[in-house]
């Protein structure tokens, strides 16, 4: 079986930086890189499905228009240092399968949310949601030296709390009327955080593996 190999930019480990940087990550099976305009055909194409948003206020992959503004959004906050939007790309076809994100980035508390994630419906329980999140965590614990990472879904969203739970989240609890749609109503939001103090028993759980190591924690069924 093929040795993991995970690989990053170069960056200091021991910065402590003040605003987030765009960065490319990568496993053998996926990498992530940062979100651009010219990623706007393969985002629509991977996004549009209604299971994909079924949890959320809109599909943001229901037109180009829709897309664009959401891509366009995330960008300017990538130009102001405020988060990292990531494209994840399935390094056999160098297809767009899905999109995540870094952001809500406090330095002076060294916190962060890990999230806006989708993936593609082929992709979903598979090992690209393990392999994103090790490599965003990785990146927040030991290059931005990152206290504490929170992960968000929505109350009722089964299927991503038992994935959260899975890669090593602890669930803190469920916040009332957390967030707003832009219809007006209200989401109660369910909280999970991973800190640095766990980030090497998460690490070495995601790693570890008895089958195939290339995809660690992943859900066959």
């Amino acid at each position: 079986m093929k040795q993991l190999m995970l690989t990053t930019e170069k960056i200091n480990n021991n910065a402590l930086t003040t605003t987030l940087k765009p960065i490319t990550l990568e496993t053998s099976l996926i990498k992530l890189i940062p979100m651009t305009l010219d990623h706007l055909d393969g985002y629509c194409l991977a996004g549009n499905y209604s299971q994909v948003w079924q949890h959320m206020p809109i599909n943001r992959c229901e037109n180009y228009d829709i897309a664009k503004s959401w891509m366009k959004e995330a960008i300017n906050e990538m130009t102001l240092g405020r988060e990292i939007a990531f494209i994840t790309i399935d390094k056999q076809t160098d297809k767009v399968i899905g999109s995540t994100r870094l952001f809500r980035y406090n330095n002076k508390d060294k916190t962060i949310e890990l999230g806006h994630t989708f993936i593609t419906p082929d992709f979903q329980r598979s090992y690209v949601n393990s392999h994103a999140k090790f490599l965003m965590l990785k990146h927040a614990f030991e290059q931005l030296k990152i206290a504490r990472v929170e992960i968000c879904t929505h109350e009722n969203n089964q299927q991503s709390r038992t994935a959260i739970t899975r890669i090593g989240g602890h669930f803190e609890g469920v916040l009332r009327k957390h967030r707003r749609s832009p219809n007006g109503d209200y989401r109660n939001t369910a909280l999970f955080s991973i800190i640095d103090d766990d980030w090497s028993r998460v690490k070495q759980q995601l790693l570890s593996t008895t089958s195939n190591p290339e995809e660690f924690n992943h859900v066959s069924s």
